[in-house]
């Protein structure tokens, strides 16, 4: 969701930057990739030790990253080139999609709204499993909801935290780096942008991924 169909990262910057001042230090671009697409439980004591801030209370710091950025979503929130028409173009071959999430469900909640929660058969947020990316728990999650093995399923990500949950999970990924520099592997794909996706070429993934590996 975060950086893939929502353009989320630069909101999650200006809360990032704003609890680093809180916190009396700086937020830096070197900070921002130890912790992109990793759930809050893992991310906030990187965060804290990073800023030299470990004194701070990683549940109070939570607390107010997050009341934060649900502030900062229902204010603005971009989508991503092409993440609609990709979205409705699968809707139109019967497709049925699933969300999957590092960010917690009330902060899911307020992208769908921009999103249109009518689109997803399956949404899964990061405060509803035990083990979040990268671990492989939410995509074999939302594959079990789909009704589909996770080999037929195609992953749609941005960041490395997300992959390595997909492929754990035994998913084949189309990469769509952010912030991140990816590169493709026997399981993956690499494209610029959603607006790049060709519908029947991501239909045919699992198969030609599969030969491929």
């Amino acid at each position: 969701m975060d950086g893939l169909l929502v353009d989320s990262e630069p909101v999650w910057t200006v809360a990032e930057t704003e609890l680093a001042h809180r916190l009396g230090s700086e937020w830096t671009p070197a900070i921002k990739d130890s912790v992109i697409g990793k759930s809050l439980p893992i991310a906030i004591p990187i965060i804290l030790r990073l800023l030299d801030a470990e004194d701070a209370d990683p549940e109070e710091t939570s607390a107010w990253l997050l009341n934060r950025m649900v502030e900062l979503f229902s204010a603005a929130l971009p989508l991503r080139p092409g993440a609609l028409r990709l979205l409705d173009a699968l809707a139109g071959e019967g497709v049925p999609l699933g969300l999957v999430s590092s960010s917690y469900r009330v902060l899911v909640d307020a992208a769908l709204a921009e999103l249109g929660p009518e689109r997803f058969a399956v949404t899964v947020a990061g405060d509803e499993v035990r083990h979040p990316k990268p671990h492989p728990e939410p995509y074999l999650t939302a594959a079990a909801r789909l009704g589909h093995p996770p080999e037929l399923c195609v992953v749609l990500e941005d960041s490395p935290s997300g992959i390595a949950s997909a492929e754990a999970a035994g998913c084949c990924v189309v990469a769509v780096p952010d912030h991140v520099a990816i590169e493709p592997a026997p399981t993956r794909e690499v494209v610029a942008s959603l607006a790049d996706v060709d519908v029947g070429w991501l239909l045919a993934l699992p198969a030609t991924l599969s030969r491929a590996g």
